[in-house]
């Protein structure tokens, strides 16, 4: 795992974005807690986070590359629409899906619904410009404490990764979920 500073991924940021459209698995920063993610239309590199969070079929949320890119490809109502307006923000919204084909089935587990974020953090503006979803999960195993520093991840999932965008440590809260689905709102965390 190469350990890449913010300036750093700045000053080469075609290079690592282009590292994401081959697959890489990264480490990153967001405006909650660290996440680990991959690009959401590649199965191969889903399933590998999938095997090193040992996390079978439970859903994984992603961010996306814009309000736009929500609206395209999952049904939003009146109620949504007043939910999107908290983006960016801490809060991830599950949705039903338009285009099933908008993430590789792998992500959500061939769901017809998908959880999408888009964080406050210059990590976002980083998926704007790959113009596609990019898969965010806690860095941790599941019922576990959630990365907060470098020093807290795991060996195992630290020899799975490719990059980890590390800013320092981030003693923050996950995300909260709200489901929109069918018009009924429902705070899942």
């Amino acid at each position: 795992m190469k350990i890449v500073k913010k300036e750093d991924f700045f000053a080469k940021k075609e290079f690592f974005i282009s590292e994401m459209e081959k697959g890489r698995i990264f480490i990153y920063p967001t405006d909650t807690i660290y996440g680990i993610g991959c690009d959401a239309l590649n199965g191969g590199a889903v399933m590998k986070i999938r095997e090193l969070k040992k996390r079978e079929n439970k859903p994984f949320s992603v961010i996306v590359p814009s309000i736009a890119w929500i609206r395209k490809n999952c049904f939003v109502d009146s109620l949504a629409e007043k939910w999107l307006e908290k983006l960016p923000g801490k809060y991830t919204f599950v949705l039903k899906l338009r285009n099933l084909n908008a993430v590789n089935s792998v992500v959500n587990g061939g769901r017809d619904s998908l959880g999408v974020r888009i964080p406050a953090n210059w990590f976002a503006s980083i998926i704007s410009k790959l113009g596609k979803p990019f898969v965010t999960t806690s860095v941790n195993f599941s019922g576990e404490k959630n990365m907060e520093k470098l020093e807290d991840l795991d060996d195992f999932i630290k020899s799975k990764v490719d990059y980890a965008v590390y800013e320092g440590p981030l003693e923050r809260r996950a995300s909260s979920i709200v489901s929109l689905i069918d018009g009924k709102e429902k705070i899942l965390r």
